[in-house]
């Protein structure tokens, strides 16, 4: 009988490091989307109470790297990443696992953001797109969760089948940076 493996959807294409840039994958562990079916405010309250993280603003996250984070995902969605969620949030989401479905990558580094000019049809500038701002947007030609997590570090989040095509467009925006610098 054939034995299988699971794998992570960047698994020998990654990390890639190109002139001050970083391109690695992260594992954000089980990652539940959340869509809210009654009021916010009794869906934060209880993601408050279960996991130390409120429901999103549109356009942010709330909680903090390397632990439970919850990501806005749309109108009424958010992605909870981290944890599995609490059974308390049955009464107030939709909740399903999303772990397997998407490809978590981190870029990061001092020219992060004209590498992400090339290819993010959004601001990104820091004066614009501050810590804990997230945008569903496009990646290339791929649809996107863009979110910073610091002054030069970005989580993007796409569906895993699109993860060597991702891995491929930053690889591509990160080589011709370096090269502007002279450092291809």
């Amino acid at each position: 009988m054939a034995e299988l493996k699971a794998r992570m959807p960047c698994e020998g294409l990654l990390p890639l490091t190109f002139g001050g840039v970083n391109l690695d994958e992260a594992d954000l562990g089980v990652m539940t989307s959340v869509v809210l079916l009654g009021e916010e405010a009794a869906l934060s309250s209880a993601l408050s109470d279960a996991h130390g993280v409120g429901f999103p603003k549109a356009n942010r996250t709330s909680g903090k790297g390397g632990g439970v984070r919850c990501i806005w995902f749309g109108q009424r969605q958010a992605m909870l990443v981290g944890t599995a969620p609490a059974d308390a949030l049955q009464e107030h989401a939709a909740l399903v696992d999303q772990s397997d479905g998407w490809c978590a990558v981190t870029v990061e580094g001092e020219d992060v953001e004209q590498v992400l000019e090339r290819l993010v049809p959004i601001d990104v500038r820091r004066m614009h797109f501050k810590r804990g701002y997230t945008a569903r947007t496009q990646v290339g030609h791929m649809s996107a969760s863009v979110t910073r997590t610091g002054p030069r570090a970005f989580l993007i989040l796409v569906f895993r089948s699109m993860a060597a095509s991702l891995v491929h467009e930053l690889g591509q925006a990160m080589r011709a940076v370096a090269s502007r610098r002279g450092e291809g």
